[in-house]
């Protein structure tokens, strides 16, 4: 009988391949090759812009598509939230199908990857193509703070010849901006503790503008001032380490006072001429603030408190105690990033 059963299972996988575990194995890096044989499909050069959330990631893809050649839209989220792009083919059944032997279309590999970027390709360069014919160069904004360095590693095993554009902001403003979209939002996440920061805050702004109350709890300041060092030091380390040169940096805070500039260096990454003109719609373009008019139709009592899209602001709202808690744990980044402390 025993001898029966294994002519069985040799039959079987002779027949249908071998019988998967349960557990899909890891999903194969794209290839050189491959990566050469999908752009003759979908031949935009692509970027991706990263940088922890209300860190003007927006603002940074308001800007970078004023020029003809690039496009860029946002929150696609293609490797930095769940679900994320490899859900498409993240299953034993999806890894069966792509790998099975009588499949003649693998040639004998894997062809989770290429699916992955076919789709993520054709999302961005249809988008593109409608956008205007110039379009040359296409990328998506989505803040990676969920993911981290894991978002860069994701990135780079479907996109390896893409840029990586990161944009870093004051923590403490992040924070600050961070904590205001919750309430304006009134997120679900916010405890009893918090809603009551919240209506204080509705009833009297004052003691939150002169260092008498904090609009944080110490445990959330604390512990999104280690998400805000986690997202700077594991982006970087893994976009150098990834990326090298398709990789660059740079504070909002610059894009705030010389945002041609700053946008020209940006540019000058893909070898695209850049005109003069560009500054004067770059400071139209800066002269709007989507996500204040958004804010404010949504909550106003509490959005109007804020300046937002401003640098600086923690210098007024933070308390004593919270310059305290955030620099025993980020006081090196601010440094790093030449933060006053």
């Amino acid at each position: 009988m025993e001898a029966l059963q294994r002519i069985r299972s040799a039959a079987r996988i002779l027949l249908r391949g071998e019988e998967k575990s349960g557990i899909r194995n890891a999903i194969p890096l794209l290839s050189a090759e491959q990566v050469a044989e999908v752009k003759q499909f979908f031949p935009m050069e692509k970027f991706f812009i990263y940088g922890h959330a209300r860190s003007g990631t927006t603002l940074l893809a308001r800007l970078i598509r004023l020029h003809p050649e690039v496009h860029c839209n946002w929150q696609a989220h293609f490797f930095t939230r769940k679900p994320l792009l490899k859900s498409l083919v993240d299953s034993v059944e999806i890894e069966a199908w792509l790998t099975h032997r009588s499949n003649r279309w693998n040639d004998g590999a894997d062809l989770s990857p290429l699916v992955m970027r076919a789709a993520a390709d054709y999302i961005m360069e249809s988008d593109a193509k409608r956008a205007g014919s110039q379009k040359d160069i296409v990328g998506d904004k989505s803040p990676n703070s969920l993911n981290d360095g894991e978002s860069v590693q994701m990135m780079h095993a479907i996109y390896p010849d893409a840029y990586l554009i990161n944009i870093v902001r004051d923590g403490r403003d992040v924070l600050i901006s961070q904590r205001f979209r919750n309430f304006v939002e009134e997120s679900k996440f916010l405890t009893a503790e918090d809603k009551q920061i919240m209506a204080a805050l509705r009833a009297d702004k004052t003691p939150f503008t002169n260092g008498e109350r904090s609009i944080f709890t110490e445990k959330w300041l604390h512990a999104n001032a280690v998400g805000w060092v986690k997202n700077l030091t594991e982006t970087e380390s893994e976009g150098r380490r990834l990326l090298g040169e398709r990789y660059y940096e740079f504070r909002y805070e610059n894009l705030l006072s010389q945002p041609f500039e700053e946008m020209k260096k940006v540019w000058q990454h893909f070898g695209i001429e850049i005109a003069d003109s560009l500054e004067s719609q770059i400071q139209t373009e800066m002269t709007s603030n989507p996500d204040q008019t958004w804010q404010k139709e949504r909550n106003e009592s509490i959005a109007d408190f804020l300046p937002k899209g401003q640098a600086g602001n923690w210098q007024n709202i933070f308390t004593a105690r919270d310059r305290e808690i955030f620099n025993n744990v980020a006081g090196e980044m601010l440094k790093k990033w030449k933060y006053e402390i």
